[in-house]
């Protein structure tokens, strides 16, 4: 038991407190998870529970766009069809929400292969064009069956997730850092378990090499668009049953641009650039929103937030700070804190003395 605790400290220190930034990630779940204890406004609750669950959402579209390259100005249709098909299934079957939510996110994962059809034969804006018609396509459709789709007013009344502000907080925040952490996952080049990352990747710099290498990409991106329809659906569930309904709004076409904007704004291909994206805008436009002439003026704060980051940070926030604060080691790849001289493995020189370092360890060699 003894050893196991050293072996559990020792893996903590080396593998989270010697990366910045997993140190940030922790403080930035600590600060979730203690909010409810610094604060007890309903409005804050609110904001930040709505944030988490289009944190899932944006992120849901890195997986997709972000890491494979699949082009998708769409994406609000697996979040609707999730939110759509959770709200039937309570309203009409009376089914309890942990039944409603994860068969909502299997509806998401089968539009998603529906959806992920047309990828296989088309590529970059076409594809963008083509995914960008399925949520107008889904929308006609509740309002030609609004005795079954409530229409334009949508699905309402539906099961709350819990009695408690607080207790849905905690719900949704446990299930968006899950999340999150199986997306991370599923889409790390680096991983020992899984390939799935170093080929959405190789997918995403060149196709045809890939195929050429003997790599299934037709099954890979449909991996892609199932993964990110189960996710986005997660998201269309949680937010169906915590705002009490299912409406046509989640179609309309800012609502598939808003993760776009988010993880641009945040970085693609991170996971968590999405997540810092929709935490900073989204709770930003919320608060513009209940200010004087906040509805009016809003949109234009965000689009003026929006130029300037792409002007100065054009790989996106969380890069540009992850190159302030972490170095990579170009001998063992490991990272270190910038600040580091030496890399905390191999103690290989990091800065500038580094390529000297490199150069003279290749010549000894020859």
């Amino acid at each position: 038991m003894t050893l196991d605790i050293v072996w559990l400290f020792r893996w903590f220190q080396e593998s989270v407190m010697a990366v910045p930034g997993r140190v940030v990630a922790l403080i930035f779940i600590l600060f979730l998870f203690l909010l409810p204890l610094i604060t007890t406004d309903p409005s804050a609750l609110r904001i930040i529970t709505l944030t988490s669950i289009f944190a899932l959402y944006a992120a849901s579209w890195d997986v997709l766009s972000g890491f494979t390259g699949q082009v998708s100005f769409g994406h609000g249709l697996f979040f609707g069809v999730s939110a759509y098909t959770s709200a039937m299934l309570n309203k009409y079957f009376l089914l309890p929400v942990w039944v409603t939510i994860p068969i909502g996110s299997f509806g998401g994962i089968l539009v998603g292969l529906i959806a992920g059809i047309p990828a296989l034969r088309l590529r970059g804006f076409y594809l963008g064009l083509v995914t960008l018609a399925f949520p107008i396509i889904l929308a006609g459709i509740i309002f030609v069956f609004p005795d079954v789709t409530g229409g334009e007013v949508g699905i309402y009344g539906l099961t709350r997730l819990s009695g408690s502000p607080t207790l849905n907080y905690y719900i949704i925040v446990l299930i968006m850092i899950c999340s999150l952490l199986i997306m991370y996952k599923l889409t790390d080049a680096g991983s020992k378990f899984l390939r799935t990352g170093l080929i959405f990747r190789a997918i995403k710099e060149d196709e045809i090499t890939a195929r050429a290498s003997g790599i299934d990409t037709m099954k890979y991106k449909l991996v892609a668009f199932g993964a990110s329809g189960f996710f986005a659906g997660i998201a269309g569930g949680l937010y169906a049953h915590y705002m009490r309904v299912a409406g046509p709004s989640t179609l309309e076409l800012f609502f598939s641009f808003s993760p776009i904007l988010w993880t641009i704004f945040g970085s693609m291909a991170t996971i968590y650039g999405p997540v810092a994206g929709t935490f900073i805008l989204f709770p930003f436009m919320e608060i513009i929103r209940f200010s004087r002439f906040g509805e009016e003026t809003r949109y234009i704060f965000f689009a003026f937030i929006l130029i300037l980051f792409l002007i100065f940070m054009p790989e996106g926030l969380t890069v540009w700070v992850r190159d302030k604060i972490e170095i990579k080691c170009q001998r063992c790849k490991l990272i270190n804190i910038m600040t580091r001289k030496y890399c905390r493995a191999c103690r290989a020189p990091l800065h500038m003395e580094e390529e000297n370092y490199l150069i003279k360890e290749k010549g000894g060699t020859n």
